[in-house]
């Protein structure tokens, strides 16, 4: 077990530091004192709704392109589309592989993908496909991933409120594009603004009591 030298405790876990005084601590670490509790949740049951949200997403989209977008050119968001369902994998099975900075993690996915997006539209002579289609495409398919990992899995209410924020963040990141005159089809951007309204109000209603008491403990309400 290691040893803080400046405050004469002991202190059981992996730590490197002391928790209380963060003065190094010595000796050989042990195990930690509690238990690791499984994620309590029916796998068959997230791969189903990941599989019916994923169909619904593309059919939807090839009702969007044939009614407001035939004649679009580029990539378009059919094929912008692939890259939204593909992230909404990775979200959940991140979610479901490790439960820990499942948020964090989903911003650097949308993050690092956007920006990669963005820098190959630019490369190709910049057509405006990456912040009209590709980047609304991807922070959508990534509020409905969060949606899915709300309703099928057993998360703590502190998780909760970084998934209420995550969703307001990634709907408005296009609002900003659409507000800036960036995009060439509003259409994209104003469907994943609406998407965060409802994955806003879908998380309140799920949990909003216990949220609401949480946020009141934190920030001293």
């Amino acid at each position: 077990m290691k040893r803080c030298g400046e405050c004469a405790v002991d202190v059981e876990g992996t730590w490197t530091a002391c928790p209380l005084c963060r003065a190094r601590l010595e000796g050989e670490g042990c195990g930690e004192p509690f238990p690791v509790i499984p994620l309590d949740f029916s796998r068959r049951r997230v791969l189903r709704t990941l599989f019916l949200s994923s169909l619904a997403v593309v059919v939807l989209s090839f009702a969007a392109q044939l009614l407001f977008n035939r004649d679009s050119d580029g990539i378009g968001v059919l094929r912008s589309l692939w890259l939204g369902v593909a992230a909404m994998w990775l979200v959940v099975i991140m979610a479901v592989r490790k439960r820990r900075n499942v948020a964090k993690g989903t911003v650097y996915l949308v993050v690092l993908v956007g920006l990669s997006v963005t820098y190959w539209d630019y490369l190709t002579g910049w057509h405006g496909w990456s912040l009209t289609y590709a980047v609304p495409s991807l922070c959508a398919c990534s509020i409905v991933a969060l949606i899915i990992t709300v309703r099928v899995m057993r998360i703590e209410v502190g998780e909760h409120i970084v998934y209420t924020g995550l969703a307001v963040l990634l709907g408005l990141a296009p609002i900003g594009f659409l507000g800036f005159g960036w995009v060439e089809d509003p259409l994209p951007s104003v469907v994943c603004g609406v998407l965060s309204l409802v994955a806003l109000s879908f998380l309140q209603f799920a949990r909003g009591t216990e949220v609401r008491h949480e946020l009141g403990k934190r920030l001293h309400l």
